[in-house]
């Protein structure tokens, strides 16, 4: 279904309209795990200031910091967490190694661990 709407421009009004973030989310490749939009993400990075979550797409800690290094401030991934492929320790460790500012574990699971 073609809206006619652009979606970057889309969202530059959205930004304008008070929004505080937003979830990008590629329909063609959501579920794929063929990576996420970079050219979405870089595009909406470059015309706004407002936090983006890449989401739809992502198949490895790879894609994940392809998004990052593409302007996403977050990341949201789901396939490759339900099919087991990887753990989501393993996905932040792997990021936290390319540079990727990570938190590995939130301060309550870490006071249950005794950290």
């Amino acid at each position: 279904l073609n809206t006619g709407m652009d979606a970057v421009g889309w969202l530059v009004e959205g930004e304008r309209r008070g929004a505080g973030e937003f979830v990008l989310n590629s329909m063609d490749a959501d579920g794929t795990e063929s990576g996420y939009d970079l050219d979405l993400i870089s595009a909406v990075a470059e015309k706004t200031g407002v936090p983006i979550v890449a989401s739809g797409g992502a198949g490895g800690p790879e894609h994940m910091i392809s998004a990052v290094r593409a302007g996403a401030g977050a990341v949201l991934a789901a396939s490759i967490f339900h099919f087991g492929e990887y753990s989501i320790r393993e996905v932040k460790e792997h990021m936290m190694r390319a540079g990727i500012p990570i938190r590995l574990a939130g301060p309550r699971v870490e006071a249950e661990h005794g950290r």
